[in-house]
């Protein structure tokens, strides 16, 4: 598509496409970055962000639901939340076919350069965009395990292969790929991050005219894990449609197994570093439960904490990972890493918070472990001198817990929102 500064029109435009890859029998559609606008100059394009519950936004969730299609919307213009900064964020965000928001991906690699090579080109994105603090874990879809990155992330394949080793199976990258770049990387870029990684990889695009100082060298395309062109927009405004063959995925990741020949040993190996917390409003699917929102109070790239509907002791709350897994086995490296470094940040929290020095952390890996719930998590407990009788009786709970024959009264859903409430007011004012 070729997104201008009237944010009507390119609703209309993103609407007939979304009709035409639904009517053609898409799963879910892919609209490029600055789907919603892209503005004449930075004050302009400060002044033209909504919100996540802004009209933009609204009205993609209603084309999800009436096509009962997921939307990824590639990068939208979220106003700042800081009320300090009006810099603005570029954000990636993932629409169910409820029309839901399921995932938001802030761009982490901003466009500052400078290309004195057929006119001088010259972009500065961090002049008008806060740059993103997390990647975000793959979302599972109706297509596969999609990893969220936009335009720019292209360029770094450290992002690529952690959203590869995070359990993704198709790689996004939403763009508006200037001339000048776009002729001399756009293709083989894209072509390199399917193969390096055994991926997928979307890549819808804007192309042409914007305005008077901007165009776009278009060309939206999707990659197979094998390096071959499965579908194209050429340098057109219109729809590429392809089958993501996930068993054709799988046998070439077997055929070739790559990530069990990497040598981590000679030449190190790329993590997830989650810095920053997410407050999206998600909830999270653990085990046949739903967990709210209001009883989050921690997310990472790849975890969550919340509150317990139970705990053996105030202060009592569970870490899990996001992707539903029985055991730690299940789980990849980054997925353990990451699961883990949260549990570190949830106890510095909980300690802080109740006062003390010590906690009991537990792991009821399985259900002969006494895992109740079909969903790996993590105990995390606050302890004082003298809770109880012997040291070792809050294991002789914690294997009571959920159980039949627990006859611990289950707090409102009021009370356990006021809980998660006060420990993300406390995430606010200190360093985890």
């Amino acid at each position: 598509m070729t997104s201008t500064s009237d944010k009507t029109d390119n609703l209309r435009v993103c609407r007939q496409l979304i009709s035409s890859a639904a009517t053609q029998g898409a799963d879910m559609v892919f609209l490029p970055e600055a789907f919603d606008y892209i503005a004449e100059n930075k004050d302009e394009s400060i002044e033209l962000s909504e919100n996540l519950d802004g009209d933009t936004i609204t009205a993609m969730k209603d084309a999800a639901k009436s096509h009962g299609i997921w939307l990824s919307l590639g990068g939208f213009h979220q106003r700042g939340l800081n009320g300090v900064d009006s810099r603005i964020r570029n954000s990636h965000v993932i629409i169910n076919s409820n029309g839901e928001v399921v995932e938001v991906y802030d761009k982490i690699h901003l466009f500052d350069v400078k290309l004195k090579r057929d006119g001088i080109v010259q972009l500065k994105e961090s002049a008008h965009t806060l740059p993103g603090t997390r990647v975000s874990s793959p979302v599972s879809t109706p297509i596969g395990r999609v990893g969220l990155g936009i335009c720019y992330d292209l360029r770094f394949p450290e992002m690529s292969l952690v959203l590869k080793q995070m359990g993704a199976e198709i790689l996004t990258f939403p763009s508006a790929f200037t001339s000048v770049t776009g002729q001399a990387h756009w293709e083989v870029l894209l072509r390199t991050r399917a193969v390096d990684n055994q991926c997928y990889v979307v890549a819808a695009a804007q192309v042409g005219q914007h305005n008077g100082r901007r165009m776009s060298y278009g060309h939206a395309m999707i990659v197979d894990p094998w390096g071959k062109i499965v579908a194209s927009c050429d340098g057109e405004v219109g729809v590429a449609l392809a089958e993501i063959d996930l068993d054709n995925l799988r046998k070439i990741r077997e055929e070739m197994p790559l990530d069990d020949q990497r040598r981590p040993d000679l030449y190190g190996s790329v993590a997830v570093c989650d810095s920053g917390f997410s407050f999206v409003d998600r909830s999270f699917v653990f085990g046949s439960f739903h967990i709210p929102t209001s009883q989050i109070f921690l997310r990472s790239s790849s975890s969550v904490a919340f509150v317990n509907i139970k705990p053996v002791i105030p202060g009592h709350v569970l870490v899990a990972p996001l992707r539903s897994a029985m055991k730690l086995t299940d789980l990849s490296p980054v997925e353990v890493t990451d699961l883990f470094l949260c549990v570190q940040k949830v106890l510095k929290l909980i300690e802080k918070a109740y006062g003390v020095a010590s906690s009991t952390v537990s792991v009821q890996d399985g259900p002969d472990a006494g895992q109740t719930v079909p969903h790996l998590h993590v105990h995390i407990l606050p302890r004082k001198k003298g809770d109880f009788d012997r040291n070792d009786d809050i294991y002789n709970k914690l294997e009571k817990h959920d159980k039949a024959d627990d006859e611990r009264t289950k707090r409102s859903a009021e009370e356990m929102a006021l809980e998660a409430n006060k420990l993300k007011n406390l995430i606010a004012t200190c360093s985890l």
